[in-house]
């Protein structure tokens, strides 16, 4: 299922969404796409989070501290395809966890899920010293807190068939339920594999976004 839209309004313009989208494609398309193929691997391994870096102290150094890169790695992509499933969903699920946060509360919400998410895969995997990227974390966390806070809106998803493609409306419970067992059985699968995916990210990102939305969502009226 690769949802496209939902049906959910917002009272507020998602300005703190649209930004994040905006830098997210702004880095990809200035700092990492002019790069050649061996400065890109140097770029992402600079910036990207590597677990042993972090929880082992081992691994080569960095221009910045471990710890920043679990910030930096949330603005960094392996490919257009990566940068382009991640910002869909946020485009499609975060303004109205924004709408419900604030601007500023849904900044701080969404940086502490993206770190929720990348601490648990290194905790998962502390030897690792494969860079993890990807805005994966952060928008698990605002997927966590739509399918808590919305668990009945209607998600518009596209279902390939052979060669056709069905659309349909299906309640938010199921696409986010599916899309979160789906990270669970595959994170668990490959966890003594050198997975491409960074599973365990989405998975505590995800949980850090359904604890972590009672404390953000803010009284009606305030903002």
């Amino acid at each position: 299922m690769i949802p496209i839209r939902d049906d959910n309004p917002t009272r507020h313009f998602p300005i703190v969404t649209i930004l994040l989208i905006a830098a997210n494609v702004i880095v990809y398309l200035f700092f990492e796409l002019p790069l050649t193929q061996k400065a890109m691997i140097a770029f992402i391994n600079q910036y990207g989070f590597v677990p042993s870096r972090l929880f082992l102290s081992e691994g080569p150094m960095t221009p910045i501290p471990p710890l920043l890169t679990v910030f930096t790695s949330m603005f960094l992509h392996g490919g257009i395809f990566h940068l382009g499933g991640n910002m869909l969903y946020l485009w499609i699920f975060g303004n109205n966890i924004e709408d419900i946060t604030g601007r500023v509360r849904f900044i701080i919400f969404y940086l502490l899920c993206g770190t929720a998410g990348a601490l648990l895969q290194g905790i998962m995997s502390p030897s690792s010293t494969v860079p993890m990227v990807g805005a994966s974390g952060a928008v698990s966390g605002v997927l966590g807190a739509y399918f808590i806070r919305y668990p009945f809106a209607k998600v518009t998803v596209l279902i390939p068939f052979f060669f056709f493609i069905h659309i349909m409306k299906i309640p938010a419970l199921m696409v986010l339920g599916l899309w979160i067992l789906f990270q669970v059985f595959n994170g668990f699968s490959t966890l003594q594999a050198k997975a491409g995916v960074a599973f365990f990210a989405h998975i505590g990102g995800f949980v850090s976004g359904i604890i972590l939305l009672k404390v953000f969502e803010q009284r009606k009226g305030k903002r």
